[in-house]
């Protein structure tokens, strides 16, 4: 059950939010057990985002999950979204912020697993 939400100050035509999507489900599985049976992706695009005070492009993925993951699955997972929000939206990689929560409480269909 993984939700990545990508923020970025950059356009997302849905053409490019279609492949980024595309992308990160197949990203997810680097974390065991994930897929993209169960992910859920928004992305943000034209928002108003600075990063050291700039507004040139920059980008902030927030990744949640249930339950834990390894800091060796965590970090793939990073590397591979840094690279896919690079080559589909232009965003250098050192203006890209990953962030992780995890969580053993998680709903859906109107009950929690």
């Amino acid at each position: 059950m993984p939700f990545i939400n990508v923020k970025t100050n950059v356009s997302v035509p849905a053409s490019k939010a279609e492949s980024i999507k595309s992308q990160l489900g197949s990203a997810i599985t680097a974390i065991p057990g994930k897929s993209e049976g169960w992910l859920m992706v928004g992305i943000d695009g034209d928002s108003t985002l600075f990063f050291k005070g700039s507004d040139e492009p920059a980008a902030m993925a927030e990744v949640s999950i249930f339950g834990n993951a390894s800091s060796d699955a965590l970090s793939d997972l990073t590397g591979k979204i840094t690279s896919i929000l690079t080559e589909q939206l232009g965003v250098p990689g050192n203006r890209i912020y990953v962030s992780y929560m995890s969580t053993g409480n998680w709903g859906w269909n109107g009950s929690n697993f």
